[in-house]
């Protein structure tokens, strides 16, 4: 009961912040220009501040040496994902501008604002290392090919310059996140203390990533209108394959790996996987949606509400942990 009652809350906390950022946009507090300001903020400058102070406040070398074999079963089963997304996109004809976003929805997760608070709801702090396990792969995941699957689902671009695209893109292959994540590991394993000031910097900017994402959302929502906001054919798909598909492949790819391989694992590492595997969909994929010109309401409309339907899956999911 404790962590339902913690989850609501968490989640409470999010839907309040997209009503601020819906209610200033409806109030005229906020120009038109304002949500692609902060886009560009927030992708550019917040985001890989954010990941490398997680980075270097979760994780130590001897923990990101001791990850181990541990850190293929996520992996296995993101790339197992990507490939059930992508058939997915082709045989239900998927238009242009959702497709790289569905995918995403799909296979990452919101590891940080809800992912961390649960994890340590359910699990308490012992677990914190588990959790680094999924966060890195969700992060690598997302950064260094989950945003190029959205930048090159631009509709806005013809095949010609989709092809030219497709050759070498540095921007696109090296996302802003990407670096910091990568900067972060470098730092780590150097073992070069981060100034205070700095960490302190880069928290308070890192910071921002949350609430102007929530903001952005309710943004869109204001732009967009609430009555369009439905359950469609490419919404109801992008849930089942987030809280459906993700989690079930991941059970299925540890049963595989620790029964006929007979690899081990910690029962607390099993259970902290999948429920990482079945969180919400990223705050920020209305805004990774907008910098490539795609289909920023269906974005937005599906965070919405894999984060208000995340409600009813944690007690489904609390009672499957038990059979891990």
């Amino acid at each position: 009961m404790q962590v339902f009652l913690t989850s609501l809350s968490s989640i409470a906390v999010i839907v309040l912040i997209m009503a601020l950022g819906y209610i200033l946009r409806r109030t005229g507090w906020f120009a038109d220009s304002f949500g692609s300001n902060i886009a560009g903020l927030i992708t550019k400058i917040a985001l890989p501040a954010s990941i490398f102070v997680s980075v270097m406040n979760y994780l130590t070398r001897d923990k990101l040496a001791s990850l181990g074999v541990g850190i293929l079963f996520p992996a296995v089963a993101v790339i197992i994902g990507y490939l059930i997304a992508w058939v997915t996109v082709k045989v239900a004809r998927i238009r242009p501008g959702r497709r790289g976003i569905f995918m995403n929805a799909v296979v990452n997760a919101n590891t940080i604002f809800i992912g961390m608070p649960l994890n340590n709801a359910l699990f308490g702090a012992k677990a914190m290392s588990y959790f680094l396990i999924y966060y890195i792969i969700n992060t690598v995941s997302t950064w260094a090919f989950g945003i190029y699957l959205i930048s090159n689902d631009d509709p806005t671009i013809d095949k010609s310059e989709q092809e030219k695209s497709h050759k070498i893109n540095w921007k696109k292959l090296l996302p802003m996140p990407l670096v910091g994540f990568v900067v972060a590991v470098v730092w780590l394993l150097l073992g070069i203390p981060v100034p205070t000031f700095m960490n302190q910097t880069l928290s308070y900017v890192g910071g921002l990533v949350t609430p102007l994402s929530l903001i952005y959302i309710g943004i869109v929502l204001a732009d967009a209108g609430l009555d369009k906001f439905k359950f469609e054919r490419d919404s109801v798909m992008a849930l089942i394959g987030r809280f459906i598909l993700s989690p079930l492949v991941l059970i299925l790819v540890i049963k595989l790996g620790t029964g006929m391989m007979g690899i081990s694992l910690p029962t607390l590492m099993r259970q902290t996987l999948v429920v990482q595997s079945a969180l919400p969909m990223l705050a920020v994929l209305p805004i990774l949606a907008k910098e490539a010109h795609g289909d920023v309401d269906y974005a937005t409309n599906i965070v919405v509400m894999s984060t208000v339907l995340f409600i009813v899956v944690v007690p489904v999911l609390m009672a499957i942990l038990q059979f891990i």
